[in-house]
């Protein structure tokens, strides 16, 4: 062997990785022999590197022996209680699927706990109430007359039915009546009532001396088209089907005037030939805003809080995420999933997106700063606090129980549709005209009363579009309500609201903007102020 040959050997001897402790073994192995037993092939000098190679080799293993007596300390297992919670909540669905022959298992399954929180972080702070309405305790209006929707000008909804709930009484003249329009997934148990006493969405809202006051009104709210809590959705029985099965995403795409038309057949039903006023927040301010267009003669006076007339990229973006962890549930399963589990996984995630969203990191660093969640029981006695890869900070805990408590409450697929229906809406003159959208027809703003703008810096590019757009408005007393915490519908839209009215000639636009920290629930929340606002602007 000559001295490439014995180089090579003693490189691999180097680098053979795993195999290195036997290489080590080998080589102490043939050095502790007698040298006649030595390879005939290496020369002196070889033999004496190799023997100091060995020498290296028994220090080396002789570590690795005495290492190898030792126990090695490791940290203890980890657990995953959040994942473990997506598994345990999937086996309970599938229990219930396996013994339910075939009924809605979205609406029948119960929430899992994920074993981290035994104290509800919700209750460290204001929470609207949010639940499942009983089907006895709404009404159901049922419309044999064919729905005529935006995207589809050759079809039509055949049937459909629209769930609501009423409070106060209709006076004589039925000149008493506000619709109430709702945000995404509300039902329309907006407050208590005899057959349902449990709180609604805007309990402190409507009652007697209060924002909707039931001595002097007839609040009607319903459950928009799209959703499901009683108004036909894509859950609800698809007629053209044999088997009765349900629409999934064979549903229609919606659009807001949609709905609102909807809500129409519904007052046609009712006898009310003009509405006192039409109330809504958030997806609801869009539809109040509709009501006026479509109906501007059916209408008396529009509230409008904390909504847009223009939905913006931002807030399309943050719901087109939330659309997009759904449908990658596996369990979503293009839309049809009601024989089978639904997509709780993606709910539970698309409803923490949208809670980053309804609330604002102030009240956040107020109510939960950087605090953690109770220390574990396996925790160290002594020395730093282990973190965990679940929910772990209290503004962590608190994302994740509101996930939970949503995941299988609502419907996926309604979700799906009725926040696309919020992302569709435009009410600029280009984009009604492209629609063949028709109102009113008011003459269109004048250069003289483009004048009466708000402060913009710079004013947007599609304000005058959007003044063209609401021109059917001009005549109408309307209240726009934005709040500055406002992230999913920020400040500026409201603003460009109302300034886009008084372009269109509205000189009965009032505009308020409120402080405080809980973002878009605001209007959930704020009682005094955005209640206060509301009385005043309707009495």
């Amino acid at each position: 062997m000559d001295d490439r040959a014995y180089l090579v050997l003693h490189h691999n001897l180097l680098f053979l990785g795993s195999q290195k402790m036997a290489a080590v073994t080998a080589i102490r192995n043939v050095t502790r022999s007698p040298s006649s037993h030595f390879p005939y092939f290496l020369r002196p000098q070889h033999r004496a590197s190799l023997a100091a190679f060995a020498t290296v080799a028994n220090g080396i293993a002789g570590r690795s022996d005495q290492q190898s007596n030792h126990t090695t300390k490791r940290p203890p297992p980890v657990s995953f209680p959040c994942v473990d919670a997506h598994a345990a909540r999937e086996s309970k669905l599938q229990s219930r699927n396996n013994n339910s022959n075939g009924s809605n298992k979205s609406e029948s399954a119960t929430n899992t706990s994920n074993g981290n929180n035994k104290k509800d972080p919700s209750s460290s702070g204001p929470e609207p109430p949010y639940a499942r309405p009983n089907p006895s305790s709404y009404h159901t209006f049922t419309s044999k007359k064919p729905l005529p929707l935006v995207y589809y000008p050759d079809q039509s909804l055949p049937a459909f039915d629209i769930a609501y709930e009423t409070w106060g009484t209709l006076n004589a003249d039925k000149s008493n009546a506000i619709l109430l329009h709702t945000g995404l997934s509300a039902s329309s148990h907006a407050a208590s009532t005899p057959s349902n006493p449990s709180p609604g969405w805007w309990e402190k809202f409507i009652g007697p001396g209060k924002a909707l006051d039931t001595n002097e009104h007839f609040i009607i709210c319903t459950n928009v088209l799209g959703g499901c809590y009683g108004s036909t959705g894509p859950s609800s029985p698809d007629p053209s089907d044999s088997n009765g099965s349900a629409y999934a995403t064979r549903f229609p795409i919606l659009s807001i005037f949609d709905m609102v038309r909807g809500q129409f057949a519904l007052l046609d039903e009712l006898g009310i030939e003009k509405l006192y006023a039409s109330v809504g927040s958030s997806m609801g301010a869009m539809q109040s805003l509709a009501a006026g267009w479509l109906h501007p003669e059916r209408v008396g006076k529009v509230v409008s809080i904390s909504g847009t007339a223009r939905s913006n990229p931002g807030a399309i973006a943050m719901r087109f995420a939330q659309r997009s962890v759904l449908m990658a549930d596996p369990n979503w399963n293009n839309g049809f999933y009601y024989d089978g589990l639904p997509p709780h996984a993606g709910m539970k995630l698309a409803r923490q997106i949208a809670t980053i969203t309804y609330r604002s990191g102030p009240e956040w660093d107020q109510r939960f700063g950087r605090r953690f969640r109770d220390t574990p029981s396996q925790q160290p006695e002594n020395g730093p606090r282990i973190p965990a890869l679940c929910p772990d900070f209290l503004i962590e805990t608190y994302l994740d129980h509101q996930g939970e408590q949503f995941c299988l409450k609502y419907d996926a697929n309604s979700l799906i549709y009725v926040s696309k229906a919020m992302d569709l809406f435009d009410m600029t003159h280009s984009a009604l005209s492209s629609l063949n959208l028709v109102s009113g027809d008011p003459p269109l703003p004048s250069a003289e009363d483009s004048k009466t703008t708000l402060h913009f810096t710079p004013p947007p590019p599609h304000l005058s579009d959007l003044a063209a757009g609401l021109a059917p408005l001009a005549d109408t007393p309307i209240l726009v309500l934005g709040v500055q915490s406002d992230i999913l519908f920020p400040v500026d839209q409201q603003r460009e609201c109302a300034s886009a009215l008084k372009m269109a000639g509205n000189s009965q636009v009032v505009y308020y903007e409120l402080g405080g920290v809980w973002g878009h629930d605001t209007f959930l929340l704020d009682v005094a102020n955005v209640g206060g606002a509301i009385r005043g602007f309707l009495s």
